[in-house]
Parts: structure tokens; C-alpha cells; sequence
């Protein structure tokens, strides 16, 4: 404990800004290493940022992107375990010569990055304890003060922004990836270009787990305000403790009403307002998927509002739940939604989806394929997988925003 300790101290003691490098330091000294680097990952999952004595910290470093393929790097993100070097030991018989370790650094599931470390002997086991233990301490240091300056973000995007991929990005939770005990849960999400409204979004009360999954009408800075209404209506609503469809009722008014104010922003009356609206139906659409799980019987209400249906992985085999669909939020006034039952047993694995994710498969099967081949993955590997797999079947351009959220229900044993 005294050695957490002194590493939770130096952190806490550190500005936000340099709590990583102040870590850093305190392990050179502690293990005698000639080099300790912390790297982030990327939003995508596709590569990693050094951000030891980056420029960013006051370094003289200049941040560069590694691209994981083919690397130890995405070998350690992809299967969290610690790697050592065997080569380039130098007299290893003898204990001597250096020795390269990398580390995973995660939090719950979620990879934040990698702890490098070059040692001057190999480490022995008590050594490897130690440095699984910084790697905890190093992901308490990045959550917590991440609320404090930009550095992590800055390091996770290797690629610039736009501004409605920012208000979309500020929708997201800090975490796409939560192991929750017995159950994990694990979300993916690639832009298009022009920026197409897509959210999803996870929260644990008390007695349940909750998921969000939306799509909004059009692109750019639009749908994505849009994306901000419905998103923020939901969170109310739930916040205020009202059930599913009280939040789907709050999602679909927030949407409505947003229409009708950009409406009077270019029609003086009311009355025409209203008219426009009845005639030519709503001007702000946004479907999704809202899903509640209790903890302790396992049992599970959907609503669907005019979104793609879920998938279902169970034993091998994937299946649609088609679902009762309920008008889209936005597209009525008086619209109603349903709760439905969800059979959701131990092992099964569910996924949302949006429609980003079926078009450039071509056809569902193709989909279906996938994630029978990434059922024994972890599901943030499955998920990444799901959306790497857009990328590639629309040579890096998806015309629409591709978005899954991935729900493992607890196997038998657990």
C-alpha cells in the first residue's frame, strides 16, 4: 500500500496538466528506469499519442500519431496483457541488459492507453505487480483530472474536428466502454464527413442499466442540435426519475418543439406555424432506441421510435427482435410509445444499431456474419470491429455516421 500510496500522492499533489509526467518521474526513480512513457488512444481505437514530455506538457516532443496494426502496441490494447521484450536483453542469463515492458492502461473495461517502460534488468514478478498497480493509478490520474485540462482530449484526436463532430463528441459518455460487474457494456461510434446526428448513450442507477441509441434527421451543425435536444430530453427525463415511455414522451416533445421554434424563426403567425406542420408534417425527426434492464431480475423494456431493430447474438446464432415501432420523435405532437418486453437471457449478447451501420454491408447477412465472428471478443472489440468494418467497405468515406452500442448480459456461470 505504501507504494500506491506515494504514486496517489504525487498525482494529487501535481497540476492536472502534469499529473502523467509527475507519475512518470516517480516510477523512473521507484524502478530504476531508464524511460517511462504514458500513450493515449485515439477516439477510433486505430492508434495511439505519446504524451510523456509531448509539447502539449511542456515538452520538447512533437505529438505524432503511431498507428497500432501489426504493432506490440495493439497487441497489448487488444489482448490487456502486459508484454516484455526477449530480444535485445544483452546478457540475459546474467540478468542484465535492457528491457522493454508495455503495459495496458484501462479503466473498466475502457483502454485508455499503454504504460511504456524501458528497465535495465527484466523485471522479476514482484516488479511486474508494481507496475500493474501504476497502471491503475496512471487511469485514475487520467479520469480524474481530465475534467481539468485538454491534454487527454488533445491526445485522443489524431485528426481535427469539425464543429459539428464537437457538439456530437460532447454528447458521448466519457467512457465507451464499462465492465459493470457481471454484464459489459461497450459502444462505437465513426462519422461521416458531413456529420450525421448519431449519439448513444449508458447510465447505471440504482436498479438498472439504461441505453440510448438516436439518429437525427440531416447533417453537420443541424443534426447535431438536434442530436443535443433529444439526448438532453432523455437525460432530463431520467434525472427527474420518470420511467421509459414518460422519457420517450419528453424526447418526442423536445423535438416537436424545437421544429415549432425554427419554424416561427421564418413564419410571423402562429396559426401558420401550426398549419405548416399539419400539412407537411414535422421538419426535425430523430429516431431511436431506449432500453431499460433491471439489475436483479434481468428483465428488459424497449422502446422503439422509428429506428433499425436490434440484434441479437445467442448461442451462434443472430436474430432481429422486431419490435412494436412507434412514430419517430418529432414527427407528432401526440405521438405514443410502448415499453416492450425484451428477452434478454444469460450469455446473450444484444446490439443497437443505426442505419450507418447496415448501408455499406450491402446486405444484413454481411452484418449478421460479423458479429457471429466477433462473438468470443470482448465487446469493445466487437464493436470496434463492427464500425473498422464500415471503414472499410466504404474505403474510409461513410456517407452517414455508423454507431453501435453493445450490451453482454451475464453468461450462467457469472
Amino acid at each position: 500500500m505504501g507504494w500506491v500510496s506515494d504514486l496517489l500522492a504525487a498525482v494529487q499533489e501535481a497540476q492536472p496538466v502534469k499529473s502523467v509526467a509527475v507519475l512518470a518521474r516517480v516510477l523512473r526513480e521507484q524502478l530504476s528506469a531508464e524511460e517511462v512513457t504514458f500513450l493515449i488512444t485515439d477516439f477510433a481505437g486505430d492508434a495511439v499519442v505519446r504524451l510523456t514530455g509531448s509539447t502539449e506538457q511542456g515538452g520538447s516532443i512533437a505529438p505524432e500519431p503511431i498507428a497500432l496494426p501489426g504493432t506490440v502496441y495493439e497487441q497489448v490494447i487488444r489482448s490487456q496483457q502486459t508484454w516484455v521484450s526477449t530480444e535485445g536483453l544483452g546478457d540475459a542469463e546474467a540478468g542484465r541488459g535492457d528491457t522493454k515492458v508495455v503495459a495496458p492502461v484501462t479503466d473498466r473495461g475502457d483502454a485508455i492507453g499503454l504504460l511504456e517502460l524501458t528497465l535495465p534488468t527484466p523485471p522479476d514478478r514482484d516488479t511486474l505487480e508494481r507496475i500493474t498497480e501504476a497502471t491503475r493509478v496512471l487511469a485514475y490520474a487520467v479520469v480524474v483530472n481530465r475534467r481539468f485540462t485538454d491534454l487527454y482530449e488533445w491526445g485522443r484526436r489524431t485528426t481535427r474536428m469539425s464543429l459539428a463532430a464537437e457538439i456530437q463528441h460532447r454528447l458521448l459518455p466519457e467512457s465507451y466502454t464499462c465492465e459493470a460487474g457481471p454484464f459489459i457494456i461497450a459502444g462505437s461510434l465513426e462519422p461521416a464527413a458531413d456529420v450525421g446526428g448519431d449519439t448513444f448513450d449508458y447510465i447505471l442507477n440504482g436498479h438498472g442499466l439504461n441505453m440510448t441509441l438516436t439518429d437525427a434527421m440531416g447533417h453537420n451543425v443541424r443534426a447535431a442540435q438536434l442530436a443535443t435536444v433529444v439526448l438532453a430530453a432523455v437525460r432530463n427525463a431520467r434525472r427527474a426519475g420518470l420511467r421509459l415511455v414518460a422519457q420517450a414522451e419528453a424526447a418526442n416533445a423536445a423535438v416537436f418543439n424545437h421544429a415549432v421554434h425554427e419554424h416561427r424563426a421564418v413564419l410571423d403567425q402562429t396559426a401558420q406555424v401550426t398549419t405548416a406542420l399539419a400539412k407537411h408534417g414535422a421538419q426535425a425527426m430523430v429516431t431511436g432506441q431506449l432500453l431499460w434492464v433491471e439489475f436483479d431480475t434481468g428483465r428488459a423494456l424497449f422502446i422503439n421510435a422509428g429506428h433499425v431493430w436490434p440484434l441479437l447474438l445467442r448461442n451462434g446464432h443472430v436474430d432481429e427482435v422486431i419490435p412494436v415501432v412507434d412514430l419517430p420523435f418529432g414527427v407528432s405532437a401526440n405521438a405514443e410509445y410502448h415499453a416492450q418486453s425484451l428477452d434478454l437471457r444469460p450469455g446473450d449478447r444484444l446490439f443497437l444499431l443505426t442505419d450507418g451501420m447496415l448501408e455499406p454491408h450491402g446486405h444484413e447477412q454481411v452484418l449478421h456474419r460479423l458479429i457471429r465472428e466477433t462473438g468470443t471478443l470482448h465487446p469493445r472489440e466487437a464493436a470496434r470491429a463492427l464500425t473498422q468494418s464500415v471503414m472499410q467497405a466504404s474505403d474510409s468515406n461513410p456517407r452517414d455516421d455508423a454507431t453501435v452500442l453493445c450490451l453482454d448480459w451475464p453468461s450462467p456461470e457469472k
